[in-house]
């Protein structure tokens, strides 16, 4: 699995303390940085990023995460603490796909789907589903994902059949990969009112500039540029474009230092490492 993309969630004012709900949630978890704006939990050799950073935008469940569940009581206790002050999306029962299943909204808005099965080769699998202006649009984007990344793969699809639950021809699930990292999809015809947005967003930490470009570039090309890294592709998914050496600075010690390269991350689009460790080094 690579630890190097990731997803992030956008807070407004309870980063830290849903860091410390989710730690206590999920077995093994644990807070592994904690600066108030930007919260980081892992479980499971999972990575999650929790952006407190106010009201613009809150997570919804165009982007849910799938929890691979090894036994039922697993399963029993993420769903007795996820779906305390939470919401019921599907009861928790057998379906076809699977003997134990629910999905469900926590407090803070984030959505789980808890399945029961073995053998998971990632415990957190952040699921996206092409709902509104992208119905029937996961199998050309997960062809898409897998031409931008390398090391990437379909890894089984299931489609709706004629007399099904949605439209025939549209993907009722599927995984794939994007360099080495698991992610699902879906298409729904039904009208949620969701759509992909900066609630959710995928961190992609970079090795450097022309890796940076790379994606910049590719995902631009028919998407949008924000700010600090971030653009949206051309289905409305937030990306984090980040290069390892912005946070190797920001983590220096030397507060002033850091502090130089935050102000100058906060100016761009794009990050350019070579502006940053100008920043950096600026006397």
């Amino acid at each position: 699995m690579n630890k190097n993309i990731y997803p992030c969630i956008w807070f407004n004012g309870r980063g830290s303390e849903a860091g410390k709900y989710y730690a206590e949630t999920f077995d093994g978890a644990k807070v592994t940085h904690d600066s108030g704006m930007v919260v980081t939990w892992q479980a499971a050799d999972c990575n999650f990023m929790l952006l407190d950073a106010g009201p613009n935008f809150k997570p919804n469940f165009s982007i849910s995460f799938m929890v691979m569940c090894e036994t039922a009581e697993e399963l029993d206790r993420y769903w007795e603490r996820l779906s305390k002050d939470g919401k019921i999306m599907m009861e928790l029962a057998a379906y076809p796909w699977s003997e134990k299943y629910g999905w469900l909204e926590d407090q803070f808005g984030v959505s789980w789907q808890l399945y029961l099965g073995t053998g998971a080769p990632q415990k957190f699998v952040p699921t996206l589903m092409f709902t509104g202006v992208n119905n029937g649009k996961c199998m050309e984007a997960m062809e898409y994902y897998t031409r931008v990344f390398p090391d990437s793969k379909i890894d089984g699809v299931m489609k709706y059949e004629e007399g099904g639950d949605d439209t025939p021809g549209n993907v009722a699930h599927a995984q794939f990969y994007i360099n080495n990292y698991m992610l699902m999809g879906m298409d729904s015809s039904m009208d949620h009112g969701v759509q992909f947005d900066e609630g959710i967003s995928i961190v992609v930490t970079t090795k450097d500039q022309e890796e940076t470009d790379y994606y910049w570039n590719t995902f631009t090309s028919e998407g949008e540029e924000s700010m600090c890294g971030w653009l949206k592709d051309r289905y409305g998914i937030s990306w984090q474009i980040t290069p390892a050496r912005l946070m190797e600075l920001m983590a220096d010690p030397d507060r002033e230092k850091a502090g130089r390269v935050m102000q100058a991350m906060m100016k761009m689009r794009k990050i350019v490492i070579a502006d940053l460790e100008a920043a950096y080094a600026e006397a």
